[in-house]
């Protein structure tokens, strides 16, 4: 059960047990941001022995990532076993205090440089003003000694260049920082999660650290002697390097969330906070290339099913269930295996599965995919309806809805080519985040359609069934508000195979699908029937198949003015 224990240290104690690494600032401290001058008014407030506030440290032998240098000077890893305080509250106050009084050189973000050495106690001013100072304006040079020479054991040598009438001053300034109390909360027998809780309370205003935070600072290892650098293991270090390595191939949006949640599912089956936060260090770690290494084969698997960049990916967490499975089975599925592994992605993605309760799902859906491995077709406690009047009723488009992201995932599965060219469309994460990005074109533009027939819902021209997969310099240069008519009239003149072309959007013959006449309603049923037509054919039916479960089954004005801009 952790405890509180109330001490107070002198200077000297206070600057050894940070100059060993018995102190140190812990990761998830925001960065040092005191200037000088505040520096120096703590300082000034020590001399005049006025309080500065309470130190909060938690104790622990667990070795968390941390702050390894104050200002210039690298302070010592920790030894193994060895218990270190972690400073809770007071980092802004120690590390000015030790920065000015160790002379350090503090980097700012590698915009500039502060030298703290450059902090002085004015012997010459009085109880009543500022003692302690970093602006020597209108202050006498010859009266004013550093802070840093002061302290120095050979302070001695400094009192040469200063008048003598001043000695006296110097003595009992030494005097009173070397005897200053620091007064000091000590956090003992606390786990990382009740240390970082407190940490919330007393700094951040109720905004909770993430739990990649905590993790990251709970797994950090650093390699001793003998030991080769590869053993350290920087839980934020490794996310970057496998974000840097999916940029290469536009997967590079999956949260941190979903990573440490893909860890824990192969190390104890299970992925809420609390399972998180209990795996033991080294098993985290040594699952970790793992969890990579499957997450990797999952990314690899829905690019070349189709799900061709991560902003078309329904769901980041999809990647859990699907790196559970590769890490059981390596080799891409076949047969009735890959039958029944599109059949879960597809009836996650269409079935809203991930909108709430998001690691009791995954735990459930786990189960799914133990079936699978097994050769066993998954009962789903939900049911899809990909029926024409389903898919007319929840297509409404918005870009972040993860009902339209599956069709979208259908679209893009498809390959779909430029209709000037028949080239195939480049789709980019960058042009697919919002409803109204480069990518995204309505067939039958809107503008086009508000004049036609003012009377049509907004909703039934913003939906699913009317949005195609296009380039960005067609979309907005060639397209704008023409008739699907006139400009696939145009199109075809340079493109022989517009048919082809058009199939690759699931759009049939411009006659059939009423594009010669710019008829949107026979457009619009047709498309969503051969939709309809693709995704039945991907599911595997179930005894019964009802209505999905939907947030909101017709848009509201505000929605549909979001997708507007």
């Amino acid at each position: 059960m952790a405890t509180l224990e109330n001490l107070s240290k002198n200077y000297a104690t206070l600057t050894q047990e940070i100059e060993s690494g018995q102190i140190k600032i812990p990761q998830f401290q925001r960065n040092f941001v005191w200037e000088k001058a505040q520096s120096a008014q703590l300082l000034d407030s020590m001399l005049k022995g006025y309080p500065i506030g309470t130190f909060i440290f938690w104790r622990t032998d667990g070795e968390l990532r941390a702050v390894r240098n104050i200002g210039n000077i690298v302070l010592p890893v920790q030894g193994q076993n060895e218990f270190v305080n972690y400073v809770l509250d007071g980092q802004q106050r120690i590390t000015s205090f030790f920065a000015a009084v160790k002379g350090s050189q503090v980097d700012r973000d590698r915009k500039r440089v502060d030298d703290f050495s450059s902090i002085y106690v004015d012997l010459a001013a009085d109880s009543d003003t500022e003692i302690v100072t970093a602006d020597l304006t209108d202050r006498n040079i010859a009266t004013c000694i550093k802070v840093t020479d002061l302290m120095t054991n050979n302070y001695r040598k400094r009192l040469l260049e200063i008048a003598e009438e001043y000695h006296d001053r110097v003595d009992e300034y030494r005097m009173l920082l070397l005897g200053y109390q620091f007064n000091i909360i000590l956090l003992k027998n606390a786990s990382i999660s009740v240390a970082t809780e407190v940490f919330t309370r007393l700094n951040v205003g109720g905004k909770a650290l993430s739990l990649f935070e905590i993790m990251v600072a709970k797994t950090y290892r650093a390699s001793g002697p003998g030991e080769l650098e590869s053993e350290n293991f920087d839980l934020a270090v490794r996310y970057e390097e496998l974000i840097s390595e999916l940029r290469s191939v536009q997967y590079d949006t999956l949260a941190p969330a979903t990573v440490l949640q893909a860890v824990a599912m192969l190390a104890v089956g299970g992925c809420t906070r609390k399972q998180i936060l209990e795996i033991p260090k080294n098993d985290f770690i040594g699952t970790w290339p793992r969890a990579v290494k499957s997450l990797k084969l999952a990314i690899d698997f829905l690019r070349d099913y189709g799900v061709q960049v991560s902003h078309l990916l329904p769901y980041n967490a999809l990647l859990v269930p699907l790196a559970y499975f590769f890490d059981r089975h390596p080799a891409r599925p076949s047969g009735d295996m890959l039958r029944r592994i599109e059949d879960f992605f597809w009836r996650c993605s269409l079935g809203s599965r991930y909108s709430s309760a998001v690691e009791n799902k995954l735990a459930n859906d786990v189960e799914k995919i133990e079936r699978i491995l097994q050769h066993q077709q998954p009962r789903y406690e939900w049911t899809i309806d990909v029926s024409p009047s389903g898919i007319a009723r929840e297509g409404w488009f918005s870009a972040s809805r993860s009902y339209v992201k599956a069709i979208l995932c259908l679209l893009a599965k498809q390959h779909p080519r430029s209709l000037k060219t028949n080239l195939t469309v480049r789709i980019d994460n960058a042009w697919l985040s919002v409803s109204s990005s480069k990518n995204y074109h309505h067939f039958f533009p809107k503008a086009f359609l508000k004049k036609q027939n003012p009377s049509l819902d907004g909703w039934r021209i913003n939906h699913i069934a009317n949005i195609t997969i296009v380039d960005d310099y067609l979309n907005k240069q060639d397209i704008r508000a023409k008739s699907p008519a006139r400009y696939i009239g145009e199109f075809a003149a340079d493109n022989p195979a517009m048919n082809q072309t058009l199939a690759t959007h699931l759009i049939g013959d411009p006659v059939e699908f009423g594009i010669d006449s710019n008829d949107y309603e026979r457009f619009f049923n047709a498309r969503i029937a051969r939709i309809s037509e693709l995704l039945s054919q991907l599911l595997i039916e179930q005894e019964t198949e009802n209505q999905i479960q939907v947030d909101e089954p017709v848009p509201t004005e505000l929605e549909m003015m979001e997708d507007d801009l």
